[in-house]
Parts: C-alpha cells; structure tokens; sequence
C-alpha cells in the first residue's frame, strides 16, 4: 500500500518530474515568513473514508489518476506476498500536494476493508505499520529511522520518520513522514515527503479530524521527544 504512494511522490517530487515552469518561477527554499503565511491559509481534503486534512493552501494539487494504475501494477509486481499484492491493489491517492522543485509532496493514503477483504483491528495498527515501512525502505537508500505511537482523539496513531536519499538520485535527500490509523471503513494515512523542516512543519500542523473527532495538529510536537 505504502509503495503505491511513495512511486507516485517520487513522480512528482524529482526534479526532472516537474510540471512546466510557470511564468514566475516558485524558490526551491522559503523563508519562515513564508511557512507561517502558508500554515495560516489551508485547503480542506474532506474524504468519504471518514476524515479531514487541511493542506497547504499554496501548495499545486496534483491529478493522480493517470500514473496510479503505473503505479498499482507496478506495487503490485514487487510485492512479496498475496497480501501486499491486494494492498497494493485497493490502495487509494485521496489528494497530492507538491511545492518547490526539488519537490516536497504531502499525500493522503487509504485502503478500503472492503476490498481488501478483511479488516485490520487497532492492535494490530503497530505490526501493518512495521509491515508498510518496508515499503519506504525498498524505494530508499534510509540512512535514519524512528517511530512511535500516539492518541489523537479516540484514535491510536502509528508514526515513522524517515530519512534517506531516493534510489537512483542519491543527490535527493528527503524526510520522509508516516502517520497512519485505523478507521471504520478502512486504514488512512498522511504521508509527507520533504525536502526541509519548514516543509516538514507544515504537514505535522495540518488539521486532521478522524470521524469527527476535534480537528487538531496532526502530528503532536513532541512526538519523538528524546529519541536520536
């Protein structure tokens, strides 16, 4: 499921992937003045699996409909078993928003129980997070890796942070960001590829509300407190 939205990220975040220049050029970098600009104005991804994100307003949303089957199929062929296969299947791009170039991309990510066939329990949330991180792991070279669990509402959340360069462009180092949960309807999951902190910020700030619960940060600040 997860290799699904990290081919797609890759596509869009990679330089040579780019969308045409517009007439003004966007910087690769931006300034503290501008993150917090772009943290105040928010768009507002309402998904029927039951959730809401608010992504940064600035930032270019992405069709991703004419790579996703690409993507699928080739998920799909790099699966090791019959369950990542119908993972990699039923695996759903809700929204995809890209900023600068190199890109930073925040994505959302939902498998449907419905096709998958069977439904994950909220114990069982730590383990199919483990099992995705293989995912990043074999679309990057890692150099870092942390995770950690936490409460957001009445909903248990499974968090990794990643860091490592893109496998075939060692020149393209990003953060990669992993929050997932288990829903009514299926497993969700926010997942920012970024090139810097300020990036970074923004996706763990964005105001995320779990079948009506509270909208609050998505990510609590001090979620990987003491942790290398």
């Amino acid at each position: 499921m997860l290799t699904t939205a990290l081919l797609l990220a890759n596509a869009f975040a990679l330089p040579q992937a780019a969308p045409p220049a517009q007439s003004q050029a966007q910087p690769a970098t931006q300034s503290h003045t501008q993150s917090q600009a772009e943290a105040a104005a928010t768009t507002l991804y309402m998904s029927d699996m039951g959730f809401t994100y608010g992504y940064p307003s600035g930032w270019e949303l992405v069709d991703t409909k004419p790579l996703l089957p690409a993507a699928q199929s080739q998920a799909q062929a790099n699966a090791a078993d019959d369950p990542e296969k119908r993972g990699a299947a039923c695996a759903q791009i809700g929204f995809l928003a890209r900023h600068g170039s190199p890109g930073s991309v925040i994505l959302s990510l939902s498998m449907p129980f419905e096709c998958f066939g069977s439904r994950f329990t909220q114990d069982q949330l730590p383990g199919v997070g483990e099992g995705m991180s293989l995912g990043i792991k074999s679309n990057f070279d890692i150099t870092t890796s942390i995770k950690n669990t936490y409460k957001l509402g009445k909903h248990d959340m499974w968090i990794e942070r990643a860091k490592g360069a893109s496998k075939g462009h060692p020149e393209a180092i990003y953060t990669i960001e992993t929050a997932c949960a288990i829903l009514d309807r299926g497993m969700v999951c926010l997942l920012g590829m970024v090139k810097d902190d300020a990036a970074l910020h923004l996706f763990e700030q964005g105001q995320v509300s779990l079948e009506g619960d509270p909208p609050s940060a998505l990510v609590p600040a001090n979620i990987f407190a003491g942790q290398p």
